[in-house]
């Protein structure tokens, strides 16, 4: 969906695009971690993840004439994934916690 060409949005409000780019990487970059989760590559993951939304936006400015490159997109693609590796460092910890406890 990056590189396709989007319409008009049906709903419109400042920032919706970065909230959309941060949830979108937060899926992508949970997902990776869950994908790899008896791996300690966490932190390669994350890392992977934003460097992906660096590369698109990149990617986005050269390939096409209907997309832009935007640095705060790339913000919130990094934003995204972070919040991804803290979601999942906390999940894992209660999990943790809870099979100690047992």
């Amino acid at each position: 969906m990056s590189l396709i060409k989007i319409g008009k949005q049906p709903i419109s409000f400042t920032y919706l695009d970065k909230i959309e780019h941060a949830i979108a990487y937060f899926v992508l970059g949970f997902l990776w971690l869950l994908t790899f989760i008896k791996r300690d590559i966490k932190v390669v993951v994350v890392i992977t993840v934003a460097l992906y939304g660096v590369l698109l936006e990149v990617l986005q400015s050269e390939l096409t004439n209907y997309r832009t490159f935007d640095y705060m997109d790339m913000l919130a693609n990094t934003f995204g994934a972070l919040l991804a590796f803290m979601v999942f460092k906390f999940i894992e910890k209660k999990q943790f916690k809870l099979l100690n406890s047992l």
